[in-house]
């Protein structure tokens, strides 16, 4: 982990396998996302954790970023949830950690990151978007999974999926302007 800021507790880094249940506790805490199960964070605290962060302060799971690069396209990132504890939300930890992410040195030739969103999640649409207009890269939403899919129990809205990219990189954007 390492710390972000001069007077900042905030400590973003890589998960281990030991973190998943406090991942599984705060997802449970957050409430408005899908919980899965506790073994699942376990798996992508310990097998997915170069394309994760974890997010501590005073020794608490404050957020986690579960993600993984797509088989089929390497250079995708799908960021699968972003969990940010309900008393810190709205300050940019989302963003702030989606940012350590993509800057990690094993991340570095990632070009895309796709996420699938409920229409109404106005938050998660607003970082992501945010996010492509920092990076340089254009935004494309398609439908990836409606709402047939989900149990009827569930109410689950669809999910729209959401492409950003292809990101510019430093050193492309140097050899356009000479």
């Amino acid at each position: 982990m390492r710390t972000i800021g001069a007077n900042d507790e905030l400590l973003l880094g890589k998960p281990s396998a030991s973190d998943g249940v406090r991942v599984w506790r705060l997802v449970k805490e957050v409430g408005s996302l899908d919980l899965n199960s506790v073994y699942s964070y376990i798996m992508l605290c310990d097998i997915f954790r170069d394309t994760c962060i974890l997010a501590v302060k005073d020794d608490a799971v404050i957020g986690f970023v579960s993600a993984y690069r797509r088989p089929d396209r390497p250079q995708t990132l799908f960021v699968w949830q972003i969990a940010v504890a309900s008393s810190l939300r709205g300050r940019g930890l989302g963003k702030r950690m989606l940012r350590e992410l993509l800057g990690r040195k094993e991340n570095a030739d990632i070009r895309y990151v796709e996420s699938t969103i409920g229409p109404d999640n106005t938050a998660s649409w607003r970082l992501f978007l945010r996010l492509a207009d920092e990076k340089g890269g254009q935004s494309d939403v398609s439908e990836c999974y409606p709402a047939k899919f989900f149990p009827e129990v569930s109410a689950h809205e669809p999910e729209l999926l959401l492409r950003i990219g292809p990101f510019i990189k430093k050193k492309e954007f140097e050899g356009v302007i000479r």
